[in-house]
């Protein structure tokens, strides 16, 4: 009999430590205190992902914004500058208030000048859009940079924390110890790659729409030139 109650007693003793360990697992912990677990370093984490929502959200919009034209435009400036009212195509790019616009707008205004003195003029009007498009950009690279690079600190100092609280216990460790480094370590890890792996895809999507802009620009820019090089009629 004595046997088959070691088997009942090892048995409760593994029953209980299971039920304990399930009960550990079922406790949920919010966002709110996994991010109090990450320690200061995590402040500067949360701002670079406001700081990259924000310029995604705002350059975005912005961008889109530059990237539709009408399509008539070009016709309708062509046909301006056929018939000889300057001025007429002039107040057309001015009213329509794109950067295609303002481009053309100032080729237009250079009608009489040499080609290349039209073509210089055009091109700084379209590095400058481009350019006014491009703010902000280096600051979203840079966040997806940082965030990551921060949650990597993290890491090290949580590992820090952790050992050297192991080193102060002794031999006696406790995992309570060593729980707070550890959760350091993988609460900001976790973090800067939340914000950094975003950040790079918004980047990377800004700069793809910037080079449609661009594509844009130069397209316009001949079709331009080419107008001005057309025979009269």
């Amino acid at each position: 009999m004595s046997w088959i109650l070691l088997i009942q007693d090892d048995f409760q003793a593994k029953y209980d430590s299971i039920s304990k360990a399930m009960s550990a697992a079922n406790q949920s912990m919010n966002v709110w205190e996994l991010t109090l677990k990450g320690g200061w370093l995590m402040i500067p984490i949360l701002l670079l992902s406001i700081l990259a929502v924000y310029i995604f959200v705002e350059r975005y919009f912005a961008i889109r914004k530059a990237s539709q034209e009408d399509q008539s435009f070009m016709n309708r400036v062509r046909e301006f500058i056929h018939d000889g009212k300057i001025e007429a195509a002039v107040r057309l790019a001015e009213a329509t208030d794109t950067p295609v616009s303002r481009m053309i707008s100032v080729g237009i205004t250079r009608i009489g000048r040499s080609m290349a003195d039209v073509n210089a003029a055009i091109e700084n009007v379209g590095r400058l859009e481009v350019y006014k498009l491009e703010r902000g950009l280096a600051t979203l690279a840079a966040a997806a940079g940082a965030a990551p690079m921060l949650g990597f600190l993290g890491t090290v100092l949580g590992m820090i924390k952790a050992f050297y609280n192991m080193s102060l216990a002794g031999s006696s460790i406790d995992v309570s110890l060593l729980s707070g480094g550890i959760y350091t370590a993988m609460v900001t890890t976790a973090a800067g790659l939340i914000v950094g792996i975003p950040a790079y895809f918004f980047y990377n999507i800004l700069v793809s729409k910037i080079e449609t802009v661009v594509f844009i620009l130069e397209t316009r820019s001949s079709e331009f030139m080419d107008l001005l090089n057309e025979p009269a009629k």
